[in-house]
Order: C-alpha cells, then structure tokens, then sequence
C-alpha cells in the first residue's frame, strides 16, 4: 500500500472517531434512526385524565368535554353515537323559531384511521352524510346520491369532528361556563361512569381568549340578518344552565349528556332584544360492538369537475359548442383547440 494510501485510511478512520464521539452527531442519528412518533390523537388517548378531578381541574374538564371523535374511538373502540339538540330563537316582536338537529355516527375498530358513518339531519328537511369504509370516502346531501371523494383533503375527518362536537360546542357558546359538581357513580351500559351536575359557572373577570382578527367587512356593508347574527355573539350572555353529564371511569370519555340552557342579549346592546334556548340529549351506546360498516351499493365516481351549467344545457337541449372540424359542430367561429405539446415529441 502506497504512503498517500496509508495517509487518507488514517484520516478517515480518524474522522469516523470523531464524529461518532460528537454527542450532537449521535443526538441527531437517533433521531434520524428513531422509531416514527404516533400521530397526535393516538398520544393524546394515552394521556391519563382523572375524571374524579374534573369537577376541580378546569383544563381536565375542557379536554374532556372537548374530546375529538377520533380519540374517543382510540380510547374506546367501535361505538355508536347519538345527539339530538334543540333551538328556539325568541325575540320581543315575533314569535318564536325553533330547529331541531340529529347527529347520528357509528365509528368502526381501528381508531383514527378506523371506518365511520355520520348522518346530519334537522328538522328543516336538511342533512348531509358521509362514510368512510376501507379508506374509501363517500359523501352526500340528504336527497342526493352518494358520491365517491378519492380526493378527499381531510373532509372527512373534519366532518367526524363536527359531527361529534356538540358538548365541545354547547360548551364553546356558553363560553366555557359549564360547572360539574360531582354526584358519585353510576353504571351506565355495564361499565362505571362518574356522574356530575351541569350548572352555570360565574362569568370571569376577562375574556382570556385569543383575539380573533379583525373581520373584513363588504363594500356596501353587511346585511340586516349578518349584523344580528354578529351582535349576538359579541354581546350574548349566559343566563341559565342545567343538566347532567356522566364520564366513564376506565377512558375518561363522556357517555351520555343532557343539558338546557339560555343565552340572552340586552336590549341596549342589540337592535332588540333577543334570546336563544338550547337544549342537547347525547349518548354512546354499543360499546365495543362491531358496526358493520360498508360503502353505499350505487355512488357517483368522482369527478374533476362538475358539469354543472353544461348538464343543463343538455337536460334542456340546448347543445354545446364545438370547435371548428368537429362532427356535428354548431359554429364556424370557435377558436381551434390549443394542440397538445406532447403530440409533436
């Protein structure tokens, strides 16, 4: 072996010692080399959260009110779900409005990434539902037909969220102010649940949420029914709450809930005076059962693009334009069609 050989072995063992004695090389190839972290649901249903500690720990009582379907699936398996919540707008001068909604999902084994089925549904002849069943995504409104999502963007996690979020809402409108007071045990569904009394909590000193951005506003200003939905929520306030909710003892998860409560807003706030009450009976029931769950037998393929305009045209008989040299073409002054670059290599 040559000298100039010998020269560049001995650097590069020299080199290879040094780098592996480096604790920032070492620190970054167990990274590089470390198993893959979980996904954040299913780290998060591996938090222990008391439930005997939410009457006490407010953050232990959000993040159980607020708990995503996904990990209420990771905490406890195939279930179904049930909520029915009640609205009625009542103003000084005109009778009340009332609209009653049903949520109805049945989540599959296998957690986040499990199949599930969500119906919404009110009771002004209003829905939506979506399904996913073995990775595939469907979707429709409540007369429509399904239609298949290939390229579905998170729609249907974002609807799960939603879907299951009543308590999370319920919560959120009455501005965090649901009070549990404990009530002991019961068993619900054969398993143990912690059952506490929902009250109205005493308003806070300050708002300590996040500032939200300032909304943009139209050219010509918002409408009447814009201007009355904005001043309710800026000014509206809690005046009455009532109800139950029981939590499991094994997964922390809510089992069933009932609450009825009102929300006001002062005359010298609003244009008038107004107030909402809402009212929301939930429940999880077959507990670890399979849901069987299983795509729609006749859906829609997914489409680039909606026909839309052009398919009524054609329900109406009015033909498309074609461009110039195509059989059956309609026009002689359409534009040719751009050639295809691809056809000339």
């Amino acid at each position: 072996m040559s000298r100039l050989m010998k020269s560049a072995v001995t650097l590069a063992v020299a080199l290879s010692a040094t780098g592996c004695s480096d604790p920032v090389d070492k620190a970054a190839k167990a990274r590089i080399f470390s198993p893959e972290d979980p996904p954040k649901v299913v780290a998060s249903a591996q938090q222990k959260l008391p439930p005997e500690d939410v009457a006490d720990n407010p953050q232990v009582a959000r993040r159980i009110l607020g708990m995503d379907a996904a990990e209420v699936t990771e905490r406890l398996g195939p279930h179904r779900y049930q909520a029915s919540l009640g609205y009625e707008w009542s103003a000084s001068d005109s009778n009340p409005v009332k609209l009653t909604e049903t949520r109805t999902f049945r989540a599959g084994a296998g957690g986040v990434s499990g199949d599930f089925h969500g119906v919404l549904e009110n009771s002004r002849d209003q829905g939506l539902e979506v399904m996913r069943v073995g990775g595939q995504v469907f979707a429709r409104n409540r007369y429509g037909p399904f239609r298949q999502r290939l390229r579905d963007r998170g729609m249907a996690e974002r609807t799960r969220t939603e879907l299951t979020g009543a308590i999370r809402d319920f919560d959120s409108l009455f501005q965090g102010r649901l009070k549990l007071s404990p009530q002991g045990t019961v068993t619900y569904e054969g398993r143990t649940a912690w059952r506490y009394a929902v009250t109205l909590a005493p308003a806070t000193a300050g708002d300590t949420s996040r500032p939200l951005p300032t909304l943009l506003q139209p050219k010509n200003g918002a409408d009447e029914t814009t201007k009355r939905r904005a001043g309710f929520f800026a000014h509206r306030l809690p005046r009455s709450l009532d109800g139950e909710v029981l939590v499991d003892a094994a997964t922390s998860v809510v089992l069933k809930a009932r609450l009825d409560g009102r929300i006001g807003v002062p005359a010298d706030k609003t244009s008038e005076a107004a107030e909402l009450r809402m009212t929301l009976d939930a429940s999880l029931s077959e507990l670890g059962k399979d849901q069987k769950l299983a795509p729609p037998e006749q859906f829609l393929p997914d489409a680039d693009k909606p026909q839309g305009i052009a398919d009524a045209l054609d329900r109406f008989g009015i033909e498309r334009a074609k461009p110039e040299g195509a059989k059956g073409s309609t026009t002689s002054d359409a534009p040719p069609e751009p050639e295809d670059e691809a056809a000339g290599e």
